[in-house]
């Protein structure tokens, strides 16, 4: 009977090995996928500044240029 008890702490042992494997492995893709989820958010957040900063110019532009058109079309009339 030792030799079927011996049996079964080897396979719990190795068991035990496998599932720290495991845990490690997966450890390390969750901060992986932290980290590029961060610079993600990131780059997001910029190119949303980026995108408002643009709307803002191009409203600028077609408040000159109706402005523009306004004093334009007044001296021609």
């Amino acid at each position: 009977m030792t030799k079927k008890n011996n049996q079964h702490s080897n396979v719990q042992d190795h068991n035990g090995i496998r599932i720290s494997y495991h845990e490690k492995v997966c450890a390390e893709r969750m901060k992986t996928l932290f980290k590029a989820i961060d610079d993600m958010s990131k780059d997001i957040k910029s190119l949303k500044s980026d995108m408002n900063k643009g709307k803002g110019g191009a409203a600028i532009l077609l408040l000159i240029g109706g402005i523009i058109g306004s004093i334009i079309h007044y001296f021609t009339e």
